[in-house]
């Protein structure tokens, strides 16, 4: 089997009545219609797709109902991100990391290898760690990974159940018109937009709810502390932009600014970092208490 150190593959299943494909190749570039033809074929001739007893198919390979292909993806000029991520704890169990900025959790899109997820497993040799949550690339701070497969749904369920204290830190605009609300507890109801990667508040029964409230104060800047109540994608940043203080450096909120694939900009860093995860384990029956090491500066 090829393998490459930390990445998982993707397996797809050969269904009954796909025999119209008389090779595996076939059937790839008929399920797989944005991947070009040559892709995959260059994709068998490096030995990147392979059967469950592990060995290597060629293009000529034929097409067997009933059996799962494995195939690695391959993520081309995939760009570096020049900052280390931290393991703060580990047991038999659980592993907490501390995400440095831009970094994404797992792959997808354009980041394989620069991911946490593929870099811890690299560094500890651990293949069957998983997230138990997630935070966005953009984020920095306290990331929760399962080490056992037989452990994971115990661990999910604590967040899917909202048993963590999840807090967050953010520098954002202060507005003074605003002061005697805080502490506010702000809820709505988010939903995927039309706009790509944007979410956006609908009317109807609020599905996400965040308490927001100010740690410190330097001229026209604020440092926040923000605890999630129901979590949905990008919902701090979503609340933050709807009371009018967007967190500072926020490339899709309020207004989406294009996505840069090479030759970013590090230096400025969303101001959004997951402070402190707690939570009782539901294995080892231990108290768990978490800060990030980082820390947001106004």
């Amino acid at each position: 089997m090829h393998s490459q150190p930390g990445i998982s593959p993707s397996k797809v299943f050969l269904p009954q009545g796909g025999n119209a494909h008389a090779t595996v190749l076939d059937f790839l570039v008929d399920k797989f219609p944005a991947i070009p033809s040559d892709e995959w074929a260059s994709r068998f001739n490096d030995g990147l797709i392979f059967d469950a007893d592990g060995l290597t198919l060629s293009v000529t390979s034929q097409y067997l109902a009933g059996t799962f292909v494995y195939y690695f993806r391959r993520v081309e000029s995939e760009e570096q991100i020049p900052f280390k991520e931290a393991i703060l704890y580990q047991d038999d169990h659980l592993l907490i990391a501390d995400k440095p900025h831009f970094l994404p959790v797992t792959p997808g899109g354009h980041y394989l290898h620069e991911t946490l997820l593929v870099r811890l497993k690299k560094s500890t040799g651990i293949e069957a760690l998983s997230p138990i949550h997630r935070i966005d690339r953009e984020t920095a701070g306290l990331v929760a990974f399962s080490k056992r497969p037989e452990d994971r749904n115990a661990y999910q369920a604590l967040f899917r159940e909202q048993s963590v204290l999840k807090r967050y830190e953010a520098i954002a605009p202060y507005r003074g018109d605003l002061s005697d609300r805080f502490p506010i507890h702000y809820s709505s109801r988010i939903e995927e937009s039309e706009v790509f990667i944007q979410m956006h508040e609908v009317s109807g029964e609020p599905n996400s709810d965040s308490l927001i409230s100010v740690l410190e104060t330097k001229g026209a800047w604020a440092k926040y502390s923000l605890k999630l109540g129901t979590g949905k994608k990008h919902q701090l940043r979503v609340h933050m932009s709807a009371l009018g203080i967007p967190i500072k450096h926020d490339q899709i909120y309020p207004t989406l600014k294009p996505h840069v694939i090479s030759d970013k900009d590090f230096t400025q860093p969303l101001q959004l970092l997951a402070k402190e995860l707690a939570f009782l384990d539901p294995i080892t029956g231990l108290k768990h208490h978490f800060f990030s090491e980082q820390a947001l500066h106004l």
